[in-house]
């Protein structure tokens, strides 16, 4: 840091941040596996490729959170979706490439990518 600017901006981002990981009832939901197993398999770069395709869409009813290990190890990086009056949706095998998607279609349409999710994975 160089200037009371540069800090400022830094300061501007990091509650940009904190604001889409604060928990609200009528938002939707996006919760990355981020256990040692999770993070083992990538999903820091999946979470952070939903806190990024979320901010470039300035998608402000969607929050993202992380949560330990659902006991399936095997289908890291999972991703649950949570819409509200709808059903959880749980992806499976998460990469960085099919974030886009899944907020595309499913965050803000409504509509599951139901090759990603966990009954198309068994």
């Amino acid at each position: 840091m160089k200037s009371l600017a540069e800090l400022e901006a830094i300061r501007a981002k990091t509650l940009e941040n904190i604001a889409m990981r604060k928990e609200n009832a009528d938002a939707a939901r996006v919760v990355v596996g981020m256990a040692t197993c999770g993070i083992a398999a990538g999903a820091r770069p999946v979470m952070l490729a939903f806190m990024d395709e979320i901010a470039k869409r300035s998608l402000e009813h969607v929050t993202v959170s992380q949560t330990g290990c659902v006991g399936m190890c095997r289908l890291e990086p999972m991703v649950d979706v949570y819409l509200p009056g709808q059903e959880k949706v749980t992806y499976v095998k998460v990469t960085p490439e099919m974030v886009g998607r899944i907020v595309a279609e499913h965050v803000v349409n409504g509509h599951p990518v139901e090759e990603y999710t966990i009954g198309a994975a068994e």
